[in-house]
């Protein structure tokens, strides 16, 4: 089945109102993305940032005809207190299974010198290697992020065995369930979506992981452990705030990884976590970077 799409280049004072004329049009969904490069990191809880040039997307049935419609666009957008429409083009888009499309592309992939993350539908390459089967559902980690891979090239290399482990954001469990198969003793994992606490007992139930060996909370409810290894792969904002409460799950003597940092944003985390730890100067992968340190 193919669709219409109407794609509209806006300013900021702009975006209100072709969106509202899009379904006033009867757009089937409206879609806003970046129109120049200015990404928007972190933005305040109830926020709706807009960014200051936005590309402004209806989608509508192909068998709309394209004068006609464009025509009731811009007496919607007049309606919206609009005068002449912004730079705009109409185009057929073909239908897609976009799961097939991605489940296609995501490939097993290395991480440091045992560990394999590889799609639970997916022969393992190396079946000798540590691999992890994984599905991530609707949870934040797959691995093709580079603040992922950092965090599992860091547990590759620094997990040995019977440690305990905490994965605070641990979204579909890729970094605890990784410590568990390379050797951790137990792993206990927290997050604020309870999707990703059903996505972390799926995969730890696809890789043979013991019920036993895993707990898994929403932050209310995480217990005061101490941890051999903690590892946080969230955003610059939250790490900042609950830097106390992230050192306090962490022993003396403990490893600590932060990530899901831009490189911009590592000093000012670095130099929040220095009043608990000796910290590293940051890995970096891309634009990413990760932060590790051990507690005093």
């Amino acid at each position: 089945m193919s669709w219409m799409q109407v794609r509209f280049h806006a300013d900021r004072s702009q975006v209100e109102a072709v969106e509202n004329a899009l379904l006033g049009a009867g757009a089937l969904s409206v879609t806003l993305q970046d129109d120049a490069d200015q990404p928007i990191l972190e933005p305040e809880l109830g926020t709706t940032p807009i960014w200051d040039n936005t590309e402004v997307i209806g989608l509508f049935e192909a068998s709309r005809n394209s004068d006609e419609l464009l025509e009731q666009i811009r007496i919607c957008y007049g309606a919206e207190g609009g005068s002449e429409l912004p730079l705009h083009k109409t185009e057929l888009v073909e239908d897609k299974d976009w799961v097939r499309a991605w489940m296609d592309d995501y490939h097993p992939m290395p991480f440091g010198q045992r560990l394999w993350v590889c799609p639970s539908w997916r022969e393992p390459p190396q079946k000798d290697a540590v691999n992890l089967m994984l599905d991530p559902g609707l949870a934040f980690g797959t691995g093709t992020h580079p603040t992922t891979a950092l965090c599992l090239k860091y547990l590759d290399r620094e997990v040995e065995g019977g440690e305990l482990v905490v994965d605070y954001g641990c979204g579909s469990g890729i970094l605890g369930i990784a410590a568990l198969l390379l050797g951790a003793r137990h792993m206990v994992g927290t997050d604020i979506d309870p999707q990703a606490l059903t996505a972390t007992r799926d995969n730890a139930g696809r890789n043979g992981v013991d019920d036993s060996r895993y707990e898994i909370y929403l932050p209310k409810d995480t217990p005061q452990i101490e941890a051999d290894i903690t590892v946080a792969n969230i955003l610059a904002g939250p790490l900042v705030s609950l830097g106390e409460h992230i050192a306090s799950l962490t022993r003396s003597g403990g490893k600590l990884a932060l990530s899901g940092l831009l490189a911009e944003q590592a000093q000012e985390v670095s130099a929040a976590y220095s009043q608990w730890f000796d910290m590293n100067p940051p890995e970096q992968q891309d634009d990413w970077v990760v932060l590790t340190g051990i507690k005093r």
